[in-house]
């Protein structure tokens, strides 16, 4: 089954973001918990919970992914931002472990010139804390596109990072494919060549979700600017194949294409017509 969605508000509830997806012929969502700039986060609705897991139960919705606010840096320099990093962290595995079948999605961190070694020994430190044995949620590193001192430019700082964590069965992968494209990984035109080297530094058991973006600037760019489907440097013959590649399409792919929702019906549609069965 293709599984499919697109990066909604949950401002009017779970059930409602729910229904929503199945409006545009998805079957799973992603969200942010609370703003992407962190703040406080409003408090879970018992009933809504109640009545997503209903949806779930009556419906092809089987996984959802939260998505961790942008500010999170347990890379830091500085230990406040890194102590508020935590407890943001903290509080939202908290809270997702109140709803159904979910991963929580976050951006590793920039290293903030202290080097690529020190900032992975920090953000594993925080994983290692942050890590409940009776956690439901799987947390997911993503891959990033290099920007700046951006950690997890290359499988290999993914892989550093997981290889430092205790119980690393929590953890897992979200591929970016805007984002591995703009750090250098040639998608477009050697697919299952990054996909096999992927499995040989990671592991493709670990590959729980794909965030299924074109790219604007393109590869080896560094940049980090996502594109409408079919829009931008990768092209839609690319997501053609990476939506069929037998090694990902059954994994849950997420978009995060400049849309509303009306543009991500759109290319909902559009995917599905080009997804193999």
């Amino acid at each position: 089954m293709f599984t499919i969605g697109s990066h909604l508000s949950i401002n009017k509830g779970f059930e409602n973001i729910g229904l929503e997806s199945l409006s545009i012929d998805a079957n799973t969502f992603q969200f942010f918990p609370r703003s992407p700039r962190g703040g406080q986060a409003k408090p879970l609705n018992p009933q809504d919970i109640k009545a997503l897991e209903e949806l779930m139960n009556n419906t092809d919705i089987n996984v959802i992914l939260a998505h961790a606010p942008y500010v999170i840096n347990l890379a830091s320099k500085s230990e406040k931002t890194r102590n508020n990093a935590f407890e943001l962290f903290e509080d939202d595995l908290k809270r997702l472990d109140q709803l159904p079948n979910n991963m929580y999605n976050f951006h590793p961190g920039s290293h903030v010139q202290q080097g690529a070694k020190k900032g992975i020994e920090l953000i594993s430190e925080s994983l290692n804390r942050l890590i409940r044995e009776d956690m439901k949620t799987t947390i997911l590193l993503e891959t990033m596109a290099g920007k700046g001192t951006e950690i997890g430019r290359t499988f290999e700082e993914l892989q550093e990072i997981i290889e430092k964590v205790d119980m690393d069965e929590k953890l897992g992968v979200c591929l970016d494919t805007c984002h591995v494209y703009d750090a250098g990984y040639d998608i477009k035109n050697s697919l299952d060549d990054v996909v096999d080297e992927f499995d040989q530094v990671i592991g493709l058991d670990r590959l729980k979700a794909i965030h299924l973006n074109d790219s604007k600037f393109g590869l080896s760019s560094h940049k980090d600017r996502h594109e409408q489907i079919g829009k931008g440097e990768l092209g839609l013959d690319a997501i053609t194949d990476i939506i069929n590649h037998p090694k990902l399409k059954d994994l849950p792919f997420y978009l995060e294409t400049p849309n509303d929702v009306e543009g991500y019906k759109e290319e909902i549609s559009l995917l599905r017509s080009l997804y193999v069965e």
